[in-house]
């Protein structure tokens, strides 16, 4: 053959040397050729590989290149099963290092790969599977294709997830939804994906929704006002006054979280947003089911569940309540508030007052349990008139004060009757609520529940007394407590008070008495029935001083004396015969029983005033005294 060795023309292929026997178009085709089995090939990017060997410490590649990569093992731990053959996608580092190898990687190409995976997902509204990695605070840690990406609690489920720690190390498909390139942070979401396959669900259930329509669901979350119910898409509220007939102050007293519960749909509005639902309609409402036994009369026994301002609720069974108003706790007639008779949680009998059962109110009692204190037999003789008893001041008014004497039986004491010596504006200058008075029943009305009580009457009426000491003409020391344009107020011996009008409180030099002088008064007007006193200090000095002693010398019948018949005139004109020494002594008698009587009620006056002082050692001892002064007494009158 022409080609056969032997007829290789061997001279004629020294002398061209080598590749010298090839044409310029031969040469051209032959290097077309060889450039078709390379590929081209650019650092920082990924392309695809074809293994053609496997050492203990690399893999070799063919990526179509002059020279073969390496890339170690260690990267290739994810396939196990790797063998010649597999093809795989790395990344280019460097096409050539000092030794002159071909440089890859695969992890590498991982992330690069990765990322235009997650940009081109959320571009392009695709789905993403990763692996939760770990817990983090508020989320949770995705792999991505070797990217790390954050799902948030709220993204994960369309529900509230109280444990994250269930889904480390699971695969769960996400949606990309942010990426922060400047970061390279990625935020995902597993709910989108969730609500996406809830919208068929939710659109079938808000078409076919009725009142009155039986559901199940799931409980998702819980407030102090209700529970929110996921049935299926669609959230449901289900407030605390539908869960049970009886009273409950949360929710978790008889539900819990992911609790799968049957509904009744209350209510919708138009837009199908907001759905009412309810629990305790599915069972009879336990009126239905109250015993017959129970009647107007009757006693029954339950539970406080509320106590308001106005009474309190009795919670005969779950979903029957009685309301026992405050007026119907006792038989005071001054309404209290209802903590200080009963307190929530109490095990309390009553009587039934009304009863309505197709209205489903019941109003009750506790008063009636015991027995209205009027109307016991003893009540005429116990506060007859003249009786004295103690009891606890209940209420202030301006005209006086409300007694209570014991439960349900109150009386009336008028400012009027609080004290014989002082003007009492108010009983509060007097007394306090809640302080114990002692009293006299001055009146007693039975059908009307009325007592008129006094406490002045315990003791003697003084002014009997201040009408023989503060006599017109006396003079006495005051204390000024007050001024004002109309007069002064004074202080008088014994804790009386008296007036002087302006005229009265002038004094010698003309200057006026001012509040809180003690200076001497004389006393130029008494009244007994009215209890004024009218006194002057100017009576006590010059032109006044002199009229008021012409006013004091004219005669005047003793208190208590009969005036005497008319003289005949005869007598009249022996009478006029008198000599000036008989009529001297007729004046000296006079003043000098006018003193006799100011002496016996000043000692009358500090007998009382010893006898008020019960718990002093000396009671006895003013006891004598006080009965000396009355013996004294009569003798001066005798």
């Amino acid at each position: 053959m022409s080609n056969s060795p032997d007829n290789f023309d061997w001279d004629k292929f020294e002398t061209q040397g080598f590749g010298g026997g090839y044409s310029k178009d031969e040469k051209a085709e032959m290097e077309k050729m060889y450039d078709d089995t390379l590929t081209t090939v650019q650092e920082q990017e990924v392309v695809s590989g074809t293994v053609v060997g496997i050492t203990d410490r690399d893999v070799i590649l063919n990526i179509g290149f002059k020279s073969d990569g390496l890339v170690p093992v260690s990267e290739f731990r994810d396939l196990p099963d790797l063998k010649v053959g597999d093809e795989v996608e790395v990344f280019i580092e460097d096409q050539e290092d000092p030794n002159g190898q071909l440089i890859l990687s695969r992890k590498k190409a991982k992330i690069v790969s990765a990322w235009a995976k997650i940009y081109d997902a959320l571009e392009n509204d695709k789905v993403l599977e990763g692996v939760v990695k770990r817990r983090t605070k508020g989320g949770l840690i995705t792999d991505i294709h070797g990217v790390e990406a954050f799902l948030p609690g709220s993204q994960i489920d369309v529900k509230p997830i109280r444990d994250f720690d269930v889904f480390v190390g699971k695969k769960m498909e996400v949606k990309v939804v942010k990426i922060n390139a400047a970061f390279d942070n990625v935020v995902v979401s597993h709910k989108v994906l969730i609500e996406k396959d809830l919208e068929q669900q939710r659109a079938a259930i808000l078409n076919n929704l009725e009142k009155g329509q039986v559901l199940e669901g799931v409980i998702k979350n819980m407030t102090n006002f209700g529970v929110f119910i996921d049935l299926g898409g669609v959230d449901g509220l289900l407030h605390i006054t539908d869960i049970s007939w009886g009273r409950i102050n949360h929710p978790e007293e008889v539900l819990n979280l992911d609790q799968k519960v049957n509904v009744v749909v209350l209510d919708f509005d138009d837009d199908k947003k907001r759905i009412s639902l309810g629990m305790k309609q599915l069972t009879p409402h336990p009126w239905d089911a109250l015993p017959a036994e129970v009647e107007v009369g009757s006693r029954v026994k339950g539970k406080i569940v509320n106590v308001a301002d106005y009474g309190a609720f009795l919670e005969l069974m779950p979903g029957v309540e009685g309301l026992i108003h405050v007026s119907e706790m006792s038989w005071s007639q001054h309404l209290r508030n209802p903590q200080d008779f009963i307190k929530q949680g109490d095990e309390v009998e009553a009587v039934v007052l009304t009863l309505d059962r197709q209205e489903r109110k019941m109003s009750l009692g506790i008063k009636q349990l015991t027995e209205d204190p009027w109307t016991k037999q003893d009540v005429l003789t116990k506060y007859g008139v003249g009786t004295k008893h103690t009891g606890v001041v209940r209420n202030l008014t301006n005209f006086g004060l409300f007694l209570e004497l014991e439960e349900g039986v109150d009386g009336l004491v008028h400012v009027s009757d609080l004290s014989w010596t002082k003007k009492i504006k108010h009983p509060s200058e007097f007394v306090k609520v809640g302080e114990n008075l002692d009293v006299v029943v001055l009146e007693l009305d039975v059908p009307n529940r009325r007592l008129a009580l006094g406490h002045k009457q315990l003791e003697e009426n003084p002014w009997d007394t201040f009408e023989s000491v503060f006599s017109i003409g006396s003079t006495h020391k005051a204390s000024v407590l007050e001024k004002s344009d109309r007069g002064a107020v004074l202080e008088l011996p014994y804790g009386i008070e008296g007036f002087a009008f302006p005229k009265g409180i002038q004094k010698e030099d003309g200057s006026t008495v001012e509040a809180g002088e003690s200076l001497d008064f004389k006393v130029v007007e008494f009244s007994k029935e009215d209890r004024k006193i009218i006194l002057s200090h100017a009576a006590t000095y010059g032109e006044e001083a002199n009229r008021m002693a012409k006013a004091t010398k004219k005669v005047q019948p003793a208190a208590g004396a009969e005036k005497a018949p008319k003289a005949p005139k005869v007598q009249k004109e022996a009478e006029n015969k008198s000599t000036l020494g008989d009529l001297d002594a007729l004046s000296a008698l006079k003043e000098q029983m006018m003193e006799n009587e100011k002496e016996a009620g000043v000692k009358k006056l500090e007998a009382a005033a010893a006898k008020k002082s019960k718990d002093t050692p000396g009671d006895e001892a003013a006891g004598e005294d006080a009965a000396a002064d009355e013996s004294s007494e009569e003798e001066s009158k005798a």
